[in-house]
Protein backbone atom coordinates (compact mmCIF):
# COMPACT_ATOMS: atom_id res chain seq x y z
CA UNK A 1 0.00 0.00 0.00
CA UNK A 2 3.03 2.39 0.79
CA UNK A 3 6.24 1.91 -1.35
CA UNK A 4 7.35 5.07 0.41
CA UNK A 5 6.81 8.65 2.52
CA UNK A 6 8.25 11.26 2.47
CA UNK A 7 8.16 13.87 5.33
CA UNK A 8 9.90 15.54 8.23
CA UNK A 9 10.85 13.09 11.77
CA UNK A 10 9.17 14.60 14.37
CA UNK A 11 9.86 12.43 17.18
CA UNK A 12 12.36 9.72 17.46
CA UNK A 13 12.44 6.25 20.07
CA UNK A 14 14.54 3.31 20.17
CA UNK A 15 12.39 0.93 18.43
CA UNK A 16 11.06 4.26 15.20
CA UNK A 17 10.42 7.41 14.59
CA UNK A 18 6.92 9.57 13.88
CA UNK A 19 7.27 10.76 10.58
CA UNK A 20 4.88 13.71 9.36
CA UNK A 21 3.62 14.17 5.90
CA UNK A 22 0.73 16.44 4.79
CA UNK A 23 -0.53 17.03 8.47
CA UNK A 24 -0.64 12.86 9.53
CA UNK A 25 2.14 11.27 11.74
CA UNK A 26 3.03 8.04 10.51
CA UNK A 27 4.56 6.32 13.33
CA UNK A 28 7.35 3.68 11.86
CA UNK A 29 9.01 1.08 13.68
CA UNK A 30 12.81 0.50 12.12
CA UNK A 31 15.92 -0.98 13.20
CA UNK A 32 18.58 0.38 14.86
CA UNK A 33 20.96 0.19 11.80
CA UNK A 34 18.48 2.62 9.86
CA UNK A 35 17.81 4.83 13.14
CA UNK A 36 21.13 5.50 13.12
CA UNK A 37 21.64 6.53 9.90
CA UNK A 38 18.67 9.18 10.38
CA UNK A 39 20.28 10.44 13.38
CA UNK A 40 21.59 13.83 11.71
CA UNK A 41 18.65 14.46 9.77
CA UNK A 42 16.72 17.53 10.05
CA UNK A 43 15.18 17.92 6.80
CA UNK A 44 12.84 15.97 4.74
CA UNK A 45 13.21 12.18 4.35
CA UNK A 46 12.17 9.22 2.41
CA UNK A 47 11.43 6.51 4.25
CA UNK A 48 10.95 3.06 2.40
CA UNK A 49 7.83 1.41 3.89
CA UNK A 50 5.97 -2.32 4.74
CA UNK A 51 2.56 -2.34 5.67
CA UNK A 52 1.05 -4.82 8.12
CA UNK A 53 -2.26 -5.76 8.06
CA UNK A 54 -3.39 -8.36 11.01
CA UNK A 55 -6.16 -9.00 12.61
CA UNK A 56 -5.41 -7.00 15.45
CA UNK A 57 -4.18 -3.82 13.99
CA UNK A 58 -1.85 -2.57 11.56
CA UNK A 59 1.85 -1.64 11.96
CA UNK A 60 4.47 0.05 9.33
CA UNK A 61 8.29 -0.70 9.27
CA UNK A 62 10.37 1.84 7.19
CA UNK A 63 14.06 1.36 6.02
CA UNK A 64 16.40 3.92 5.16
CA UNK A 65 17.42 1.94 1.90
CA UNK A 66 15.81 -0.14 -0.45
CA UNK A 67 18.77 -2.74 -0.14
CA UNK A 68 17.35 -2.88 3.99
CA UNK A 69 13.81 -3.00 2.60
CA UNK A 70 14.84 -5.89 0.62
CA UNK A 71 16.54 -7.95 3.29
CA UNK A 72 13.93 -7.50 5.49
CA UNK A 73 11.51 -9.08 2.75
CA UNK A 74 13.99 -11.67 2.24
CA UNK A 75 13.74 -12.49 6.14
CA UNK A 76 9.68 -12.56 6.19
CA UNK A 77 9.47 -14.89 3.65
CA UNK A 78 11.38 -17.92 5.89
CA UNK A 79 8.22 -19.32 7.99
CA UNK A 80 8.54 -18.56 11.52
CA UNK A 81 10.31 -14.42 10.78
CA UNK A 82 7.75 -12.01 11.00
CA UNK A 83 7.91 -8.65 10.53
CA UNK A 84 8.75 -7.70 14.29
CA UNK A 85 11.65 -10.62 14.34
CA UNK A 86 13.04 -9.42 10.90
CA UNK A 87 13.57 -5.77 12.82
CA UNK A 88 14.88 -7.19 15.49
CA UNK A 89 17.94 -9.26 13.20
CA UNK A 90 18.84 -6.05 11.06
CA UNK A 91 18.91 -4.48 14.74
CA UNK A 92 21.63 -6.71 15.59
CA UNK A 93 23.46 -7.86 12.15
CA UNK A 94 23.25 -4.88 9.46
CA UNK A 95 21.94 -5.76 6.27
CA UNK A 96 25.22 -5.64 4.48
CA UNK A 97 26.60 -8.03 7.60
CA UNK A 98 23.65 -10.50 7.09
CA UNK A 99 24.82 -11.57 3.75
CA UNK A 100 27.68 -12.26 4.64
CA UNK A 101 26.29 -14.11 7.71
CA UNK A 102 23.86 -16.10 5.95
CA UNK A 103 26.36 -17.03 2.90
CA UNK A 104 29.18 -18.27 5.24
CA UNK A 105 26.63 -19.95 6.81
CA UNK A 106 27.33 -18.36 10.44
CA UNK A 107 24.72 -20.25 13.11
CA UNK A 108 26.22 -19.27 16.00
CA UNK A 109 25.78 -15.60 14.98
CA UNK A 110 22.29 -15.65 13.83
CA UNK A 111 20.93 -18.20 16.93
CA UNK A 112 22.45 -15.48 19.16
CA UNK A 113 19.90 -13.40 18.49
CA UNK A 114 17.12 -12.75 20.89
CA UNK A 115 14.35 -14.54 19.93
CA UNK A 116 16.27 -16.16 16.96
CA UNK A 117 16.55 -20.20 17.98
CA UNK A 118 18.78 -23.13 16.24
CA UNK A 119 16.02 -24.25 14.09
CA UNK A 120 14.73 -20.48 12.50
CA UNK A 121 18.51 -19.37 12.43
CA UNK A 122 18.94 -23.10 10.19
CA UNK A 123 16.19 -21.98 8.36
CA UNK A 124 17.21 -18.68 7.64
CA UNK A 125 20.18 -19.96 6.21
CA UNK A 126 19.20 -22.68 3.81
CA UNK A 127 16.07 -20.68 2.64
CA UNK A 128 17.75 -17.54 2.31
CA UNK A 129 21.80 -18.98 1.24
CA UNK A 130 21.20 -18.43 -2.49
CA UNK A 131 18.93 -15.46 -2.66
CA UNK A 132 21.45 -12.92 -0.50
CA UNK A 133 24.70 -15.05 -1.71
CA UNK A 134 27.68 -12.42 -2.14
CA UNK A 135 29.83 -13.83 -4.83
CA UNK A 136 32.80 -15.85 -3.19
CA UNK A 137 36.40 -16.32 -4.63
CA UNK A 138 35.93 -18.37 -7.73
CA UNK A 139 32.65 -19.76 -5.95
CA UNK A 140 34.47 -22.78 -5.16
CA UNK A 141 33.41 -25.52 -2.63
CA UNK A 142 36.63 -24.86 -0.55
CA UNK A 143 35.28 -21.42 0.27
CA UNK A 144 31.91 -22.94 1.98
CA UNK A 145 34.43 -25.60 3.60
CA UNK A 146 36.50 -22.28 5.24
CA UNK A 147 33.30 -20.42 6.00
CA UNK A 148 31.83 -22.95 8.43
CA UNK A 149 35.65 -23.81 10.09
CA UNK A 150 35.20 -23.35 13.94
CA UNK A 151 38.65 -21.61 14.05
CA UNK A 152 37.76 -19.20 11.90
CA UNK A 153 34.25 -18.20 13.44
CA UNK A 154 35.98 -17.77 16.54
CA UNK A 155 38.46 -15.44 15.09
CA UNK A 156 35.67 -13.58 13.60
CA UNK A 157 33.43 -12.94 16.92
CA UNK A 158 36.76 -11.75 18.64
CA UNK A 159 37.67 -9.69 15.63
CA UNK A 160 33.63 -8.53 15.87
CA UNK A 161 33.96 -7.85 19.60
CA UNK A 162 37.15 -5.61 18.68
CA UNK A 163 34.97 -3.04 17.10
CA UNK A 164 35.70 -4.23 13.43
CA UNK A 165 32.25 -4.63 11.10
CA UNK A 166 31.07 -8.41 10.86
CA UNK A 167 31.79 -8.49 7.12
CA UNK A 168 35.40 -6.95 7.66
CA UNK A 169 36.05 -9.46 10.45
CA UNK A 170 34.58 -12.43 8.21
CA UNK A 171 37.08 -11.22 4.97
CA UNK A 172 39.90 -10.72 7.40
CA UNK A 173 39.76 -14.38 9.01
CA UNK A 174 39.26 -15.98 5.61
CA UNK A 175 42.20 -14.25 3.91
CA UNK A 176 44.32 -14.80 6.53
CA UNK A 177 43.23 -18.63 7.25
CA UNK A 178 45.76 -20.99 6.51
CA UNK A 179 44.42 -24.91 7.01
CA UNK A 180 45.85 -26.15 10.55
CA UNK A 181 45.67 -22.30 11.91
CA UNK A 182 44.22 -21.63 15.26
CA UNK A 183 41.99 -18.99 16.11
CA UNK A 184 44.76 -16.85 17.79
CA UNK A 185 46.79 -17.60 15.08
CA UNK A 186 44.03 -15.96 12.58
CA UNK A 187 43.59 -12.95 14.65
CA UNK A 188 47.14 -12.10 14.95
CA UNK A 189 47.55 -12.07 11.25
CA UNK A 190 44.44 -9.90 10.83
CA UNK A 191 45.47 -7.58 12.96
CA UNK A 192 49.22 -7.22 11.60
CA UNK A 193 47.32 -7.17 8.41
CA UNK A 194 44.51 -3.94 9.33
CA UNK A 195 48.16 -2.23 10.84
CA UNK A 196 49.77 -2.48 7.05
Amino acid sequence: MFSYIVGKITYRSESGIILENNGIGYEITMSSYALKCLEDMQEEVKIHTYFQVRDDGVSLFGFYTLDEKEMFLNLISVSGVGPKGAITILSNVSYGDLEVVISSQDLKTLSSIKGIGKKTAERLIIELKDKVGISSPAGSAVFESVSLNSEISDAIEVLFGLGVSRMEATKLAQSCYVSGDSAEEIIRKALSQMRN
